[in-house]
């Protein structure tokens, strides 16, 4: 296999493809030294994506008001706040989520802003509080590549996971099982490794588990139970902090976290063999995040055949890839959410507590035509329609933004406004001889074998008229594939 094959597969594994400016130095490192390389990349220095403005947090946090939030605190917000608040909330959960997709493509470390996107599948949080998902991805973007203990108890405290699982209505005198439950279920053990009971006794565990209205967390002791529970096994005086500590006890919640980070990194089909291995490791470890991933990245196992190419991109990492492969300039950044809504991955926006499903549920025959569509909608400034949907979250109060800024006349079309730097691209190929080229492309651009799409079949869409007009048609074709699609 290719030097440079490997090192594709762990870029595109371990982040979120190759950059426009490395492709030269895939075949002249090990893909062993380029995990290092990644490795040293992991910033500790994560900037806070801090995209609200004064108006809003003096609005909703009262910032320098005491009297004021002690109101809020007792009374609440009245309706008309609430209704400007979520209006204004919802606008910069739309920036924060182009923040996030600029640093997934120009950050400096690719390898922790991948881990916590997979996080942010596996700790599903769709909340409309915008101060609440600034907090909790900033807490997932910390502690991604850490110590999962450590993780799992900064998202259970989290305003926002607190308030979406209920738990912030989870009192003594009416215990509210929905966290407990996703905790074990979603988060930490996986279905049918728990009763009924331990869900009960769970629950009344995290009685008084809260948040003030500034999003910290907040513990009620009149509201906690203080009796005695039975949980998995245990008995004692627990509280929330306890029924986590045993959670992590189970080997079980090492083999189920290592599950999930296998089909998502390596194939959607479990090696039973590698999940033993690399599970007791990662629980030996307590839990190390980053020594669990070396041990995947680094085996040469990773590298088998078997689990190059065999994974269908998201909406998300296609996107992202794109943009790294092809550096660009967006004039209207919004266009993106379009995508990701048209695609079926709304950053902050999971369809449900269990995130979203993926392999191939991210295809099928309306979201298959648009992803074969999307490069050359940002080589050519196109037009492309999208059908509205209904879910005014999930479009995040697009549609009517659209209608006036940036819908054509006919129908539901919008046009997305790009700006290709194509010198950075194409002087990666100044080497490389004309007769070469396609075959240079196709193994820099996909994951597939360089035989599995025919040259004759490229070719009617490869403008030949010189040099640069090959390589900018044969690499947008070649993005354009279905085999594209896999990584």
């Amino acid at each position: 296999m290719l030097q440079q094959r490997k090192n594709q597969h762990l870029l595109w594994r371990a982040g979120f493809g190759i950059d426009s400016h490395n492709l030269n130095l895939l075949n002249n490192i090990d893909h062993k030294e380029l995990f290092s390389n990644l490795e040293k990349s992991n910033s500790k220095n994560i900037e806070y994506f801090d995209v609200a403005d004064n108006s809003l947090k003096g609005l909703f946090m009262g910032i320098g008001d005491a009297v004021k939030m002690e109101q809020l605190v007792k009374n609440g917000l009245d309706n008309e706040t609430k209704k400007k608040f979520r209006q204004q909330s919802r606008e910069y959960i739309k920036n924060l989520n182009i923040k996030w997709l600029d640093e997934m493509v120009n950050g400096q470390s690719p390898m922790r802003e991948k881990m916590a996107f997979f996080w942010h599948g596996h700790f599903a949080c769709r909340d409309i509080n915008i101060f609440f998902q600034q907090k909790l991805l900033q807490e997932i973007r910390i502690n991604a590549i850490e110590n999962f203990g450590d993780l799992l108890k900064a998202v259970s405290k989290s305003a926002a996971m607190l308030s979406f699982l209920n738990n912030q209505q989870n009192k003594k005198q009416h215990p509210n099982e929905n966290f407990a439950r996703e905790v074990m279920e979603l988060f930490t053990l996986g279905r049918g490794n728990y009763t009924e009971h331990d869900i009960k006794e769970a629950a009344r565990a995290f009685t008084g588990w809260g948040f003030n209205v500034s999003g910290e967390f907040q513990f009620r002791p009149f509201q906690h139970d203080n009796g005695s529970k039975n949980f998995l096994g245990k008995s004692g005086n627990f509280d929330g902090d306890d029924i986590l500590n045993i959670l992590l006890e189970q080997k079980q919640t090492a083999k189920f976290i290592t599950q999930k980070i296998y089909k998502f990194y390596v194939n959607d089909n479990i090696d039973e063999e590698k999940i033993t291995w690399l599970s007791n490791r990662f629980y030996q470890s307590n839990y190390n995040i980053a020594s669990l991933m070396k041990d995947i990245f680094t085996s040469d196992w990773f590298y088998n055949e078997k689990n190059i190419a065999v994974k269908i991109k998201s909406p998300v990492e296609l996107l992202v890839g794109i943009r790294k492969l092809l550096p660009m300039e967006i004039e209207n950044p919004e266009i993106q959410l379009l995508f990701e809504r048209a695609l079926g991955q709304v950053l902050f926006y999971p369809p449900n507590v269990a995130g979203w499903p993926g392999g191939t549920n991210w295809i099928d025959s309306s979201s298959l035509m648009l992803r074969l569509q999307i490069p050359r909608l940002f080589k050519e400034d196109d037009e492309f329609s999208l059908s509205a949907k209904t879910d005014d979250d999930v479009q995040m109060g697009m549609r009517e933004m659209y209608k006036k800024q940036m819908q054509s006349t006919i129908g539901n079309r919008y046009k997305i406004k790009t700006k290709i730097n194509w010198e950075v691209y194409l002087n990666q190929f100044e080497q490389i001889k004309r007769e070469n080229l396609l075959v240079a492309l196709k193994q820099n651009i996909l994951q597939t074998p360089v035989d599995s799409i025919a040259n004759a079949t490229l070719e009617t869409n490869i403008d030949s008229s010189n040099r640069a007009a090959f390589i900018k048609s044969a690499t947008i074709s070649l993005i354009s594939t279905p085999e594209y699609q896999m990584c």
